[in-house]
């Protein structure tokens, strides 16, 4: 049986996507190397999609480039743990608020949750908590605010991922996952956000301490 080739327009975002899943459950670590050759090799590509693949995710946040050092995964620290938690703080809870208040639909959120509950390994875990979130304010009715929060979904995410390989916190989260739901759910848009907001910002004071005193503070 002979393969069937990738469509030329597609094997940037084949390879953007591939090489977005290994940062994002652990098997990309932060600081390491990217080669071209070595990516290419592996997803059967030429160098060009995998440069223009790199070239998306530097913007995005998830890699770096440097002149001299070449692209490696984006080092996680708290500095950039508070940058990312900051937008979140100030804009996930709003745009929970409204998509209750929308009464919009919230299935896919408790559809995710469920896929977290049944997974079998952490990369399934993290990419149902990155549905997870997204299920909340991607219906708020303001277009502008979800694409916003979409920008540092995979930073967030790319946090989450380190933290949890230092010290996995799954079954503390997800019991805040169900509360969440419960309330955004029933209703209560003004308390759903309350414990969104307590959600982030305890996670990434447990995850990095250093910026107890400064998530949420500006």
């Amino acid at each position: 049986m002979t393969s069937v080739p990738i469509p030329i327009p597609s094997r940037t975002q084949f390879v953007l996507e591939g090489i977005k899943h290994r940062i994002l459950t652990g098997q990309l670590t932060p600081g390491q190397a990217l080669v071209e050759t070595e990516l290419a090799a592996q997803f059967g590509v030429s160098k060009t999609p995998v440069r223009e693949a790199l070239k998306t995710l530097a913007g995005t946040g998830l890699v770096v480039m440097n002149q001299y050092k070449g692209v490696t995964v984006r080092m996680v620290d708290a500095d950039m743990a508070r940058e990312v938690y900051d937008v979140r703080l100030l804009l996930e809870p709003e745009a929970l608020r409204r998509t209750v208040r929308r009464q919009a639909s919230l299935d896919a959120a408790r559809d995710a949750l469920t896929r977290a509950d049944d997974a079998s390994d952490t990369a399934e875990r993290s990419l149902s908590n990155r549905e997870f979130h997204r299920a909340l304010y991607v219906s708020c009715g303001n277009p502008l605010l979800g694409r916003m929060l979409d920008e540092v979904r995979d930073q967030a995410a790319l946090v989450s991922a380190v933290a949890w390989a230092a010290d996995p916190s799954w079954e503390r989260e997800a019991s805040e996952h169900r509360e969440i739901l419960r309330l955004a759910q029933d209703g209560d848009a003004d308390g759903a956000a309350r414990a969104l907001h307590a959600h982030i910002e305890s996670f990434v004071r447990r995850a990095f301490p250093a910026t107890q005193e400064e998530v949420g503070q500006e």
